[in-house]
């Protein structure tokens, strides 16, 4: 039987699905996150929203890492992780991850934060999250992909302020910043772990992590996190040379 393709592999999995929602999800945080900065009025957060909705397509994250899995992983890796996505475990767990990667779903994630905290204190289930955590690379990914985005929006919000720090400095103020923001990213990564896993027993969270810590699962997992990173961050000088013009004060 031949190998299946990088990109049967993808559906197999509940990545593509999580995918679609990206460029939602990047607008959005970015758009909140601009709305914090008094400097800016509403109507220029909104629009910088727009420019960030139309400069990330869920089609191209979904090539990128397409692309990347045919050049990172054996015939026989992929295999191996399209198998283990056949299965009843993997499934159920698949549609937990696609539900709880929902825009809308995060305010439910930090609305029930304190009470999953205090539930899972001191238990197997809060024990294991360091040891997922490192197989699924979620913390690390997301801290290297904060910083990134930072410091391109950050960047292009040199033109709007007229102190602004050359890019050499910002990039070491926001690296300065990187034992705070992997902080917070930690504790948002394991909120998220106890809301999206709570319906998902130790037995079939073992068997997960099992999956994530092999060779293919690994190599899979490194590759999907590479190129939606990547993916992610690219578009984001882009959006910074965009938002350059639209916030540079007229002369």
């Amino acid at each position: 039987m031949a190998a299946p393709s990088a990109q049967q592999v993808l559906s197999a999995s509940p990545i593509d699905d999580i995918v679609d929602r990206y460029p939602a999800m990047m607008s959005e945080g970015i758009r909140e996150g601009m709305k914090r900065n008094p400097q800016l009025p509403p109507m220029v957060a909104d629009t910088i929203g727009y420019i960030v909705t139309n400069s990330f397509r869920a089609a191209d994250i979904e090539q990128q890492i397409v692309n990347n899995l045919e050049r990172d992983l054996s015939g026989k890796q992929l295999a191996a992780v399209e198998s283990w996505y056949q299965t009843p475990v993997a499934r159920k767990i698949s549609a937990a991850e696609i539900a709880a990667s929902d825009p809308a779903t995060w305010q439910q994630i930090q609305a029930r934060a304190p009470e999953l905290n205090k539930k899972y204190k001191g238990t197997d289930r809060a024990k294991m999250f360091e040891r997922f955590d490192r197989a699924a690379r979620a913390t690390e990914s997301a801290v290297d992909t904060s910083i990134a985005v930072q410091l391109g929006l950050a960047t292009a919000m040199g033109a709007f302020s007229n102190d602004s720090a050359n890019y050499d400095e910002l990039k070491r103020n926001i690296e300065s910043q990187r034992g705070k923001i992997r902080g917070i990213v930690e504790q948002q990564v394991y909120d998220s772990y106890l809301h999206t896993y709570e319906k998902i027993s130790i037995q079939e969270m073992g068997l997960y992590i099992d999956f994530l810590e092999s060779g293919p699962g690994s190599a899979f997992s490194e590759s999907v996190t590479r190129s939606i990173q990547q993916a992610i961050t690219d578009p984001i000088e882009s959006i910074g040379n965009q938002m350059a013009r639209f916030l540079a004060p007229q002369k």
